[in-house]
């Protein structure tokens, strides 16, 4: 067996578990910014230690290496030397090193799974798994590895090879948990509606469309699996407006591709993906509406087709940064949606608490209008939206004309650098702003709380609302 450590990942109270499942940063060290990684990836310095050799690790060799200065980690199936990356690391030396010598894969998929690790680790790469040998039997001709009569690319004569088509090939690797049989198609932007996978019983099929060609792979299984098909699906949407809504936050709005149909489901994420010097940076954003009345966007754009985005630009941030600079027509890679909320949580819902701060607003947008909508039940909806100054404020005046539109809204702003002209509420999230917005109309109704902002904000925000005394069901924390 793998060394795969028993303790929970992040540790308790580690800097990077939160109470809504998401991660704290913790301090780094001048000169140890992402950017700051970036440029010694490409310095040409020697980060694996092996001097450009790659090599096949043994679960043996795999444990010696568990010290912080000697520090090696395997995911899916490829290890890499992350010593070098511990002081750059946002989550902290102490959470590298929870799957220091083992197989970290389930690790990192519980905090990481968004994070493009081979683009950000591919100058730390030692090596591959040493494969195990096992009974993995092809119902073609298993020694030749013939995939729909045609043999991989490395069995193909050459006179096929310059006469014919990119063939496909496929390979696998295996750990004690986890196989992972990898297609190679040969071919860019495949679309996911080309791939078809069935597991039944001891038989695994995956069928791959490529134009006009179908090819297939099918092989038998000589022990029960536990499948698991999901994955980060990319596809490219074009920039087709940015315009202010405040002084440093953009409201982005990118069309799909055109075979492409994405609704984001309410309270879910997608992550978007940029090449920043020749890496690629990946960050989660959730979806907004074009706006939260109709009569702001004119004319409104089909939904189906397009995606919005409200992200704040930070001038010294290296992925925002990057976007700001996008000119319409540039493209930006965007994910298949994420997240655990469920619309269930709606059902005969009376009252609905929302707590936002800053751009921990964009999952209130899609919320709100749905709440205001489609709920009959609904009797009350509260927004306490608390930000920096007035001019921090998202979508204020729509927000204003929708309290005045729909009268079972309250929105109550919330400034802790206001200037002397703010009549408003002032301060930070506390129990005597709280207690005294959170009041329900009946003692039995059935409430829903949302918050979301930094994770200071959230964590200290849910402390409250157990405090005063509302149930875990009754409380969803978002990640800003």
């Amino acid at each position: 067996m793998l060394n795969v450590p028993s303790q929970s990942f992040p540790a308790p109270r580690s800097q990077q578990r939160v109470a809504s499942g998401g991660r704290s940063k913790v301090p780094l060290k001048q000169g140890r910014s992402l950017m700051d990684w970036i440029r010694l990836t490409k310095s040409g310095k020697d980060l694996t230690g092996l001097k450009g050799r790659l090599i096949e690790v043994t679960e043996e060799e795999l444990k010696k290496h568990n010290k912080k200065d000697d520090c090696w980690i395997c995911i899916r199936g490829f290890v890499y030397n992350v010593s070098p990356y511990m002081e750059y690391h946002p989550g902290g030396e102490d959470e590298l090193m929870r799957a220091a010598g083992s197989d970290g894969t389930e690790l990192f998929d519980q905090v990481h799974r968004w994070v493009n690790y081979e683009s950000m680790l591919k100058e730390c790469l030692v090596g591959r798994m040493a494969i195990k040998p096992t009974v993995l039997k092809d119902y073609r001709e298993e020694e030749k590895k013939v995939l729909n009569g045609v043999l991989p690319k490395s069995q193909v004569t050459d006179t096929l090879a310059k006469e014919g088509p990119s063939y496909p090939s496929y390979d696998w690797f295996q750990t004690d948990s986890l196989v992972t049989i990898a297609i190679y198609t040969k071919q860019k932007d495949i679309n996911l509606d080309s791939i078809i996978v069935d597991h039944q019983n001891d038989s695994f099929r995956a069928e791959t469309i490529i134009k006009d060609c179908l090819y297939l792979i099918h092989i038998g299984l000589s022990h029960e699996v536990q499948e698991d098909f999901s994955g980060l699906y990319y596809r490219k949407c074009q920039l087709i407006s940015k315009e202010d809504v405040t002084h440093d936050t953009r409201l982005f709005c990118l069309m799909l591709p055109p075979s492409t149909h994405l609704q984001v489901p309410i309270g879910q994420h997608v992550y978007l993906k940029l090449s920043v010097t020749g890496t690629e940076i990946v960050k989660p954003y959730t979806p907004v509406s074009g706006s939260l009345l109709t009569e702001f966007k004119e004319p409104v754009l089909p939904n189906n087709k397009y995606i919005y985005f409200l992200i704040k630009i930070y001038p010294t941030g290296l992925f925002t940064s990057e976007l700001d600079r996008l000119q319409i027509g540039d493209f930006v890679s965007v994910s298949s949606p994420e997240g655990n909320f469920k619309i269930s949580k709606f059902q005969e819902l009376e009252e609905l608490f929302l707590l936002a701060a800053g751009t921990g607003f964009t999952p209130m947008v899609k919320i709100l209008n749905y709440a205001l909508t489609d709920i009959p039940s609904l009797r009350k909806v509260k927004l306490m939206f608390f930000n920096k100054t007035e001019d921090d404020i998202i979508w204020r005046s729509q927000l204003e004309k929708l309290a005045f539109k729909d009268k079972r809204l309250d929105v109550e702003f919330v400034l802790s650098a206001p200037t002397s002209e703010w009549n408003g509420k002032q301060g930070h999230i506390s129990p005597a702003l709280l207690s005294e917005f959170l009041k329900r109309n009946l003692d039995k109704s059935k409430v829903l709380v949302c918050i979301c902002g930094p994770v200071p904000f959230t964590e200290q925000g849910v402390r409250l609302l157990h405090d005063l005394n509302f149930s875990k069901n009754e409380i969803h924390s978002f990640t800003a």
